[in-house]
């Protein structure tokens, strides 16, 4: 078959599938691109004569990645989306998103534009040029963020460099951000393919089990802890396991934490759920963590936050089992690995625990915490904080008037962390966060993909004025393909997340709110201090896009505003100001950000000191 390599790549993309558990379905949903000279003649023209593989107009490079990941989050990372863009600055916007994809292991496949193979022409328009090597581009800097790279420089190079891409999109343990750089001469060059090289392929996405032996000395381990505990991370939601840890827990009677990515996989309201652990956790799991002999992590890659910067677990003779498809989470902080599919590696566990159950005072002082930590929630949601809202109530108000079956997206600044505590989550999607790479941006436009891949779903996106302003122009592509959003913009007039830390550091909140700069120099943050707000309309901004804004100023007015909302056909903006100085407490946790060591400043030298004290608290789980 004679084509182009642009048209190869995408008749090979078409005929991709993914299948688990008797469940086919296409690998790409479509494709995101923005189109440039380094790929308009190649890509653009493949795009064009294949409309059943649909391609969608989007307006940040960056952005496409986020809603390809997005995407493929909520799909259980069994589909995603192929992002395309020009060589120079529309490739390298694409770099942020694929360290997010890489992060939080979600397959999206980049295929950025490249400079000319042949090199007669070059320096092209937007090329990087070296003295030492023309074998280098801007695409090399995908290199540390992709789980797999190429550069095509012959058409018949895709033979080989497809089928290793899709590998790596399919596999639940390698899979993150793939990138195929496609020089623009080579993208419009054509081969003589072979015809059998664009049959359908069914990538089987199996669920390995564990080592018998090692889930034998995991029971053991399990049934001599006096105070167990599960850490569910997001290995949990995509390997559909929800219903399997639920009947584990009722089981054996272990606590549940939850870590951002696994949160969810447990309803709030189960007995045995403490809600979020770590830096970010609730008076329920912190606890608990403290005293836990044994943690059992399930998909879970232990991330600073989970364990407070290695403080949570303070057991002397702390244990931990690891449930994972990856052997390098699995053997984190000396664990015993038990190497497989969450779903499948439960199921093998519980059968070997049958009849036992953990120590009845445990699971009853859980119980405890947990009706406990659910009154502390009513108590933050009733705040009526005045004149300006509390970020906790009006994160209560969406939790409790917005839908059940909705979800929510965040990604950035102080709601996850309030989030992680307060939100309850409701089934295994309702809580969408991209914390990971916390990526300033996030949240518009991987909503963005959310919607596609759920669309008879509402989705809430709670961000920022901060997240607002560094990425908001996906707005326009949600009202032009018709996906409704519902974007809830919290002002708190900059970036209220680093003023509360940087305060807390002696620092004064340097440099994070939006106001004027007095003799040159930006004041701090302190809660009374004299400040010029930047006069930034952010409703009359979301307006000018093309959505439909509700702006309020009390918890009342919100809490219609999202019962209004419901009622608008096209992607609709709530807008409301909050205290930027009221913080949900922290429940006894902690995360290592180091102070300076030597300082003029008092107040530095004092949180110094209470750094030194906690960072003795750190520990080596060997």
């Amino acid at each position: 078959m004679r084509m182009t390599m642009a048209q190869a790549v995408i008749l090979f993309l078409k005929r991709q599938y993914t299948e688990r558990d008797g469940v086919e379905q296409p690998l790409f949903a479509g494709c995101f691109g923005i189109f440039g000279h380094g790929c308009v003649a190649g890509i653009g023209q493949a795009l064009q004569q294949n409309p059943d593989f649909r391609y969608y107009q989007i307006r940040n490079e960056q952005a496409m990645v986020h809603a390809a990941a997005g995407y493929a989050k909520m799909k259980n990372r069994l589909q995603t989306f192929a992002c395309v863009s020009s060589i120079g600055p529309g490739a390298t916007n694409m770099i942020t998103g694929a360290a997010g994809a890489t992060v939080n292991r979600l397959p999206v496949l980049l295929l950025p534009g490249d400079i000319f193979a042949r090199r007669n022409v070059a320096p092209v328009l937007q090329q990087l040029e070296s003295e030492h090597s023309q074998d280098i581009s801007v695409n090399d800097c995908f290199k540390p963020v992709s789980r797999y790279w190429d550069r095509i420089n012959r058409p018949d190079q895709i033979l080989c460099a497809l089928p290793e891409a899709m590998r790596v999109l399919t596999s639940p343990s390698d899979t993150g951000a793939v990138t195929l750089a496609l020089p623009q001469d080579v993208q419009a060059e054509a081969y003589d393919y072979p015809e059998e090289f664009f049959n359908k392929r069914v990538w089987h996405v199996g669920r390995i089990r564990a080592d018998q032996a090692a889930l034998s000395r995991a029971a053991e381990w399990i049934r001599g802890a006096k105070r167990p505990m599960i850490v569910a991370g997001g290995g949990v939601i995509y390997s559909d396991a929800c219903d399997t840890l639920k009947a584990f827990v009722d089981q054996t009677g272990i606590p549940v934490g939850e870590t951002m990515a696994g949160k969810g996989s447990l309803r709030y309201d189960h007995p045995l759920n403490l809600g979020a652990v770590g830096v970010t956790g609730t008076s329920a799991a912190n606890p608990v963590a403290h005293e836990a002999d044994l943690v059992i992590g399930i998909g879970t890659r232990y991330s600073d936050f989970t364990t407070a910067s290695k403080t949570a677990f303070q057991d002397r003779n702390v244990r931990f089992i690891n449930i994972n498809v990856a052997d390098f989470d699995a053997n984190k902080h000396g664990a015993m690995p038990l190497m497989g599919d969450a779903r499948a590696v439960l199921e093998d566990l519980g059968a070997l625990l049958a009849g036992h159950q953990a120590d009845a005072a445990h699971t009853a002082n859980a119980r405890a915490l947990h009706d406990a930590w659910e009154a502390e929630v009513d108590r933050v949601y009733a705040i009526r904080n005045t004149p300006l809202t509390s970020q906790g109530e009006l994160v209560g108000a969406v939790n409790e008037v917005g839908k059940p079956e909705s979800i929510m997206v965040c990604a950035s600044g102080s709601l996850p962390g309030d989030l992680h505590k307060l939100w309850r989550s409701r089934h295994p999607k309702n809580y969408h966060l991209e914390y990971g790479y916390s990526c300033m941006g996030y949240e518009i436009a991987g909503g963005l993909g959310v919607k596609m891949a759920a669309p008879d779903r509402d989705v809430y996106i709670m961000q920022g004025d901060g997240g607002y302003l560094m990425m908001n122009a996906e707005i326009v592509t949600s009202i032009q393909e018709g996906f409704k959003l519902t974007i809830v913009i919290f002002d708190n007039f900059g970036y209220k997340s680093i003023g509360s830390l940087s305060r807390s550091l002696g620092q004064e909140g340097f440099a994070t709110r939006y106001v004027y700069p007095k003799d040159g120099v930006l004041p701090g943050d302190n809660p009374g201090e004299d400040v010029v707000v930047l006069p930034v309309d952010l409703a009359a901004n979301a307006r000018s896009l093309g959505a439909h804004v509700i702006e309020c100023k009390t918890y009342d007015d919100f809490a219609a505003a999202i019962k209004t909302a419901e009622t608008i056909e096209k992607t609709t903006v709530i807008y409301v100001q909050n205290d930027r100085y009221v913080n949900v407490p922290g429940y006894d946790s902690w995360w290592d950000v180091p102070v300076a060591e030597v300082s003029e400043m008092e107040s530095v030298r004092a949180a110094r000191k209470e750094w030194e004290k906690m960072r003795a608290t750190e520990r080596y789980y060997l």
